[in-house]
């Protein structure tokens, strides 16, 4: 891997960054001025310039959702499924565990939007820690959190590619069939398909995998196919999401071609950084930028909130959203240096040197099948042992020599017996004759 000057890698794709650290800000947008829940009244007259355009940031999901599916693609080649659970706990848990932290104090310092106030809830809390409440049906310490439950079913279902070998032919395989399981799910009773296909989300992180594919690779008729399947099946659940993020009235007053313009221009980002069209682009304050996307992403809404909700009376619209999200960010960045980056490196070297033990105390294989016997390689022919090198206790009686082989062609009956060489002794190894 080349690398500019500062050590910084040449390949590194700043402009995911970019799109990154912009996915985050229309969320941002969408929780703090789209939603009334901050205010206790409608943003339309706090915001109308702006509102009309935060009522679609939760869209900034979707593109989440499409950048990861070409990152985590792009990060796991060449690597096992212990190195991929590694790399992807490490990453997810330092600053989630520190955004759960955070949220809980403010919501009993400041319960003006949601309150801590029997066990029940305390046990969610510790539930939280796991990042798997989505399963269980627990409620969420911050309602952001929803889409780390779905980022974990995507590693899940992709850990059975890395636990077959990323390839080419692997990944293309495996976009079709969870295309395949995602069309299926709706129309079926089976709830498991349904929960592990995630047919809402599921077009956002395969198109993602094969916009890697093109970089990785070259364009092909083939991934842009899937891609634009991905694209057009996105369409269909466009508005059951502005249901589910505005409400039914307030979907129903909206128009849809803002989303699908969103999502559009997602794409089209994404396929520019698979292309190389953004290559160029190598701003080095967008690298900071990228890394506080996620503990940006963690601490934001619930605290965010409430901040607002606490301050709506005493300071300006406008003023207040602008010093929260900058508060966000500033403490985003302390997360990020304090807490991500050492509680990381330990994380990290804790869980690999887990998986080296598991390693080190799994045996081999055992062929099960004459493919397998006939695809393992020769093993290596040792070097007879030199007589000098064996101790005398260790060589063999004259008697046990084996005799030179016979010709692999029969002697003619007319021809004269060979006459043969008396063998001479030699030393050979007893663990020889055991092969």
């Amino acid at each position: 891997m080349g690398a500019k000057s500062g050590g910084e890698p040449a390949n590194r794709l700043f402009a995911l960054d970019g799109i990154r650290i912009t996915a985050a800000l229309i969320v941002v947008l969408y929780h703090y001025i789209g939603l009334n829940s901050a205010w206790g009244t409608n943003t339309s007259e706090l915001f109308p310039v702006l509102r009309p355009f935060a009522v679609y940031g939760w869209l900034g999901v979707e593109i989440f959702f499409v950048v990861s599916g070409f990152v985590i693609c792009m990060s796991v080649w060449g690597r096992t499924v212990g190195d991929f659970a590694v790399s992807r706990v490490s990453r997810l848990f330092p600053a989630y565990w520190a955004g759960i932290v955070l949220t809980t104090l403010v919501l009993l310092l400041l319960p003006e939007v949601g309150r801590l106030h029997d066990a029940e809830q305390w046990s969610d809390i510790l539930i939280n820690l796991t990042m798997m409440q989505g399963g269980l049906g627990v409620e969420h310490v911050d309602h952001s959190y929803w889409t780390l439950f779905a980022e974990l079913k995507f590693y899940a279902l992709f850990a059975l590619v890395v636990l077959r070998g990323v390839t080419y032919r692997n990944c293309v395989l495996f976009c079709g069939i969870w295309t395949l399981a995602a069309v299926t799910a709706p129309t079926t009773d089976l709830r498991l398909l349904n929960f592990l296909s995630m047919p809402q989300y599921a077009p956002y992180f395969i198109a993602g995998i094969a916009f890697y594919l093109m970089r990785r690779f070259r364009p092909t008729m083939l991934l842009w196919g899937i891609v634009g399947v991905q694209f057009l099946l996105a369409q269909h659940y466009v508005r059951g999401r502005m249901e589910t993020n505005l409400g039914l009235r307030l979907a129903d007053q909206l128009p849809t071609w803002p989303a699908r313009l969103v999502i559009a221009f997602g794409f089209l980002a994404i396929a520019a950084v698979a292309l190389g069209l953004l290559d160029s682009v190598r701003w080095g304050w967008l690298k900071t930028a990228g890394a506080l996307t996620y503990p940006l992403y963690v601490i934001h809404m619930g605290i965010g909130i409430t901040v607002i909700h606490a301050l709506r009376d005493r300071v300006e619209p406008v003023p207040l959203v602008v010093s929260v999200t900058a508060a966000m960010l500033a403490l985003a960045w302390l997360i990020h240096v304090f807490v991500e980056r050492p509680l990381s490196k330990r994380l990290r070297s804790g869980m690999r040197s887990g998986v080296q033990e598991i390693r080190l105390h799994t045996p081999a294989a055992v062929p099960s099948s004459p493919a397998d016997v006939a695809a393992l390689p020769a093993p290596p022919v040792p070097e007879p042992p030199l007589p000098e090198q064996l101790a005398p206790e260790h060589a063999v009686p004259e008697h046990l020599v084996p005799e030179p082989p016979l010709p692999e062609h029969p002697v003619p009956e007319h021809a004269e017996p060979p006459v043969r060489e008396p063998a001479l002794p030699r030393a050979v190894g007893l663990s020889s004759l055991s092969r």
